[in-house]
């Protein structure tokens, strides 16, 4: 969820991606006449991966041959029916059919590359006077055996097919992988983001995308934030959020006490919070409960690297993972939410 294995443009793409990051090589190539796959794409694989969980939850035998009518894929990832959304989908499952991914990701060390594509082959079926009758589709052994791991699959919400940008959707597979059981949220490094969301984009205009998204707040279930280190480095922040929508701050002028019956207390009033959010002072510790790969760790002479650091390794760990961290002081940016940080 969190690899740059799709394009998050809707334009035609070809250029490869390649991205490493310590013992992770990815390279996806494309053909110049389907273009890469996407990552609305990628809701083929989603309702796929849905589908084998399903069925091994049920006690049933499952399958990397999958069938099903068009409706059933387009209707679960939230998409029209009409002839043009059915077109739109062949031409998807073209695309994750001729998008070739070699990666080392999850391979022994005797296999060092693992070289696949998202969709082995597909075809249309039709019934006997030739109206169609559905798809079948095979999908790659190393997709298939990740969703049958329960440590590698996360539910998602439905809201999620709902984001329209791909940057959004990109986004929030990376907060739900990382901030599904992490209850003071993650914290990722703007350039860091940038390289492993393999975009062709310049990391200026990444940045002012990714300032945007976090204006509007439009991932369901987190709050994101802007963290700027005392040294200026910028990170994304993001937590669980509260329940409930957050209320705007401004309200009607000269609204008073008296309100229709029946409204508890008011309906033009403000209520009292006992949640501020995006005006905290404490400083939170680094990212440590689960994977190692968006820690901010200290290196030699007071620099710092947002590179993953493997378990165990390096002589000033213990001491820099610690709270209280240097690295932990942050100072608040506005007009985006924001968390800052101060001595404690």
């Amino acid at each position: 969820m969190t690899y740059p294995f799709f394009s998050l443009a809707k334009s035609h793409r070809s250029t490869p991606i390649d991205f490493r990051s310590g013992d992770v090589a990815i390279r996806v190539e494309a053909v110049p006449e389907h273009g890469m796959a996407t990552i609305w794409d990628a809701d083929v694989l989603i309702w796929a991966a849905s589908q084998i969980v399903e069925a091994r939850d049920a006690g049933l035998r499952t399958s990397r041959l999958m069938a099903a009518t068009p409706y059933e894929i387009l209707n679960f990832t939230g998409r029209g029916t009409s002839l043009r959304d059915y077109q739109r989908l062949k031409a998807a499952l073209d695309r994750l059919q001729s998008t070739t991914v070699a990666t080392s990701l999850r391979q022994p060390a005797e296999r060092r590359m693992h070289r696949f594509s998202w969709i082995n082959e597909w075809t249309e079926r039709a019934d006997g006077h030739g109206h169609p009758g559905g798809i079948e589709l095979i999908v790659p052994d190393w997709f298939y055996r990740a969703v049958l791991d329960d440590a590698l699959v996360l539910t998602i919400d439905r809201a999620y097919f709902d984001l329209t940008g791909g940057m959004e959707r990109w986004l929030y597979r990376i907060v739900r992988k990382h901030g599904g059981h992490q209850r003071n949220g993650w914290r990722f490094d703007f350039r860091h983001l940038h390289l492993k969301s393999g975009s062709l984009s310049p990391f200026k205009r990444f940045a002012f995308e990714l300032r945007d998204i976090i204006r509007r707040q439009p991932l369901p279930g987190y709050t994101l934030f802007v963290e700027v280190e005392i040294s200026g480095r910028t990170l994304l922040a993001f937590e669980p959020a509260a329940c409930g929508q957050p209320v705007d701050s401004v309200v009607l002028s000269g609204t008073g006490a008296i309100v229709p019956s029946g409204t508890q207390p008011s309906c033009y009033r403000e209520p009292e919070s006992g949640v501020s959010h995006g005006h905290k002072s404490g400083i939170r510790a680094l990212n440590l409960e689960s994977n190692q790969d968006s820690n901010l760790l200290v290196v030699g002479g007071g620099k710092t690297r947002s590179e993953p650091r493997p378990a165990g390794k390096g002589k000033r760990r213990d001491r820099d993972e610690g709270e209280g961290s240097p690295l932990q002081a942050a100072a608040s940016t506005r007009p985006f939410p924001t968390r800052s940080g101060g001595a404690s």
